[in-house]
């Protein structure tokens, strides 16, 4: 079968590779798309897989998000006009579900962002088959009609960490402290204050601080801003302490035993409390109280091998599906 996955984010990237290189070895075709944004295209090189970039990321205004949501799908509709694929995945593609829903491609999608208010309204609806984490209360996700939903016993990140090996060595000094810049751009922060850049140079009295950004690269004084690309999920592993607002790096590194420190930016995290109620060494802590935090974390690292294997990987559960509710 032709399965075509269409990544958004970085995350998105890994979770496409390890989903395509799954359903390769079962005999199936994957169709890798992508878009133009910061995280995307040097992490597929660094993975070796081909994505089909499409379009990119336009969050200059609400007209340019518009326009080239629309442009993407437009050029997916060219992409399939003679031949469309049996299956479509994604992290709640906002293009990839429309099309799919209009072409009638039975859709699965992944989801652990409650928050993406915006997101969740314009794909949930056309979603055919939901997997989500069983962290989401059913009262998250009630409202928006999905025929069929997958409950895993885990997070979307088990998917790449499981059996992770760091693609980059890193020669920063110790300790090292990576501090993760809020997505600013993205339509669920409106609004939101970014206390990052502070947080980062009030820790650089402790080590080492290096400061990941999203976008421009600021400059902050004692602290480490890296001009080039850098792999996340490998630096974390060889970090002392990781600090966020909660995505996706704040998973990686807590489930490769890195403490991690979350800043209540948004509420609704349930994932990360899911994490930090298995053991793993994820906290929430307010911005007045980290620096003290992060003393008493510095030089401590969690061996979480046997929380890690317990988890359940949502590619078994994506592979399923597409075997036994859509191949049929």
């Amino acid at each position: 079968m032709k399965v075509w996955y269409d990544a958004c984010t970085g995350k998105q990237v890994r979770y496409g590779v390890a989903i395509a290189r799954r359903l390769r070895e079962k005999g199936h075709e994957p169709i890798l798309t992508t878009r133009k944004h910061p995280d995307t295209l040097e992490l597929a090189k660094l993975l070796r897989e081909e994505f089909i970039v499409v379009g990119k990321y336009a969050p200059e205004s609400l007209f340019s998000r518009v326009r080239e949501s629309a442009r993407r799908q437009l050029l997916f509709c060219r992409m399939f006009e003679k031949e469309a694929p049996d299956v479509a995945i994604s992290h709640r593609s906002v293009e990839l579900c429309r099309v799919a829903f209009g072409l009638g491609i039975p859709n699965i999608s992944t989801h652990d962002t409650v928050h993406a208010e915006a997101i969740n309204r314009l794909t949930m609806p056309l979603i055919d088959f939901l997997v989500i984490s069983k962290a989401l209360p059913k009262s998250s996700i009630e409202s928006y009609g999905i025929k069929k939903i997958y409950r895993f016993d885990g997070v979307d990140e088990v998917a790449w960490i499981k059996n992770f090996k760091p693609k980059i060595k890193y020669g920063y000094k110790k300790p090292l402290i990576v501090v993760r810049e809020l997505e600013e751009k993205a339509a669920y922060a409106k609004g939101k204050e970014n206390l990052t850049k502070i947080l980062a140079k009030k820790l650089s009295i402790l080590g080492n601080v290096l400061f990941l950004p999203r976008y421009e690269k600021p400059r902050i004084k004692g602290v480490i801003v890296p001009k080039e690309f850098v792999d996340s999920a490998s630096l974390v592993s060889q970090a002392d302490l990781v600090i966020s607002v909660g995505g996706t790096i704040a998973r990686e590194a807590a489930l490769q035993g890195i403490p991690t420190i979350v800043v209540p930016t948004f509420k609704k995290l349930y994932v990360n409390d899911y994490l930090a109620k298995k053991g793993f060494p994820i906290f929430t802590i307010t911005p007045e109280k980290i620096l003290d935090r992060a003393k008493r974390l510095l030089g401590k690292i969690w061996d979480v091998k046997h929380l890690l294997e317990k988890l359940e990987n949502p590619v078994d559960v994506i592979e399923k599906i597409i075997s036994e509710e859509i191949r049929q």
